[in-house]
């Protein structure tokens, strides 16, 4: 049976879906993974893959009947082992998916991740992804509002699941140094959570999310290949986005970095 991990946040606008999206693309280079979109009419997991062109049936599609589970599927180019499981585009607040925990059962038995990529927040979309899931990520930002309302899903994941693990997204390793910005030390034990990886700010995410792909090259490339090795042997090898910031030439590069 395969490991379903909801990857999940408190607040939108942290990156969840292209945490998702990355770690699916990763994960895929060694194992077989299907990503599922959850979160209804405000979907972009398909747009994060580069498939949204390729979409013909949806999740409430499944639910409803109208497709089986593989025609839904779309095949991620370049990765023969990633397929996506998209949402509706549709804002449809009748759609039924009661459901849910039957299609993840049978995504279970194609593969060996399902990786959920929930709704924002802890609305009933939340708490429908979770019920789907054996474990779970929690994806925050270094600010203070983000932790606040992570802290506020993780004591909700914590009843449910044995593994609740934390990623921490958008790092300034400038700013943690110079005390601007919560340091991931801090993040950790306001939380008090394992930490599964840190993903510093970098312009190449950006540059994927407008393509729709993965982040290959740069320190963000390097810390999501160490977040994946974590989810897949239970580590905690993370990457130190202050390591460059510190130091004679550390400090070099902070003050450049605020001049810029």
């Amino acid at each position: 049976m395969s490991r379903r991990i909801v990857i999940t946040s408190g607040k939108g606008g942290v990156g969840k879906t292209s945490v998702a999206a990355n770690l699916g693309m990763k994960l895929s280079k060694t194992h077989r993974v299907i990503v599922m979109d959850t979160d209804i009419g405000l979907n972009n997991l398909d747009m994060a893959l580069g498939v949204e062109n390729r979409v013909v049936y949806d999740l409430v599609d499944c639910i409803e009947g109208r497709c089986r589970i593989k025609q839904a599927l779309i095949d991620v180019p370049d990765y023969p082992g990633l397929s996506v499981l998209p949402s509706s585009h549709a804002l449809d607040l009748t759609a039924s998916l009661s459901g849910l925990d039957e299609i993840a059962e049978k995504l279970s038995a194609l593969c060996d991740f399902v990786l959920i990529d929930c709704p924002a927040g802890v609305e009933n979309g939340f708490y429908r992804s979770i019920s789907c899931a054996t474990e779970a990520v929690v994806v925050t930002t270094p600010h203070i509002s983000c932790v606040r309302d992570a802290g506020k899903v993780i004591s909700i994941l914590k009843s449910r699941f044995e593994n609740v693990s934390l990623l921490v997204n958008r790092a300034r390793g400038d700013l943690m140094v110079a005390g601007k910005m919560m340091s991931v030390e801090e993040i950790v034990s306001l939380l008090s959570v394992s930490l599964i990886g840190v993903i510093p700010e970098d312009d190449a995410v950006s540059v994927s999310q407008a393509s729709g792909g993965e982040v290959r090259q740069g320190i963000a490339a390097d810390a999501l290949d160490l977040a994946v090795t974590n989810i897949i042997n239970r580590e905690n090898y993370i990457y130190d986005c202050t390591k460059r910031y510190r130091g004679l030439f550390g400090s070099v590069r902070k003050n450049l970095r605020n001049i810029v």
